[in-house]
């Protein structure tokens, strides 16, 4: 029989983890100390494996259900989800180095080597004043020549 909100708000804690089981793969785990996570149970290249789906009340049983079918779908097309959701860690990971800010600083770093400590402090200044806040978190491959010319004239 599937989860109701009900029974998931009045699942108590025990001395050991107790698992409610909602069906195809998902249940929600009370730990000893109250703490609640949703999780999905799967088999993926002979293995059996769990994936956290988030914790409970943050997320709810309808959004604990969606992404357990999700993750279902990139099973059903071949694709490990654990793996899937760390490979798009690294890639956001990844683009957050790739950014504006990151790229700015790193060649701030290489010049400082070249300039007096004025003139330095003076660069990393304007940098911090004038473009991080506009385009910090902007990937640098989507910095253009008008991007960077409109913000310089602000």
């Amino acid at each position: 029989m599937p989860l109701t909100d009900r029974a998931i708000r009045n699942a108590k804690p025990s001395d050991k983890p107790v698992r409610l089981f909602d069906g195809a793969g998902m249940y929600l785990e009370v730990a000893p100390s109250g703490g609640k996570w949703w999780r999905f149970k799967y088999r993926h290249g002979g293995k059996e494996k769990r994936l956290s789906l988030g914790v409970f009340p943050d997320v709810t049983l309808a959004e604990a259900r969606i992404r357990r079918n999700d993750a279902r779908t990139l099973l059903a097309d071949g694709i490990d989800p654990s793996a899937h959701r760390q490979a798009e860690k690294r890639e956001t990971e990844r683009r957050a180095a790739d950014c504006f800010e990151a790229v700015a600083r790193e060649w701030y770093g290489k010049q400082t080597k070249a300039w007096t400590a004025k003139h330095a402090d003076d660069v990393r200044r304007r940098l911090e004043t004038n473009l991080f806040p506009d385009l910090g978190d902007v990937p640098i491959a989507e910095v253009t020549a008008p991007i960077l010319l409109a913000t310089a004239r602000k």
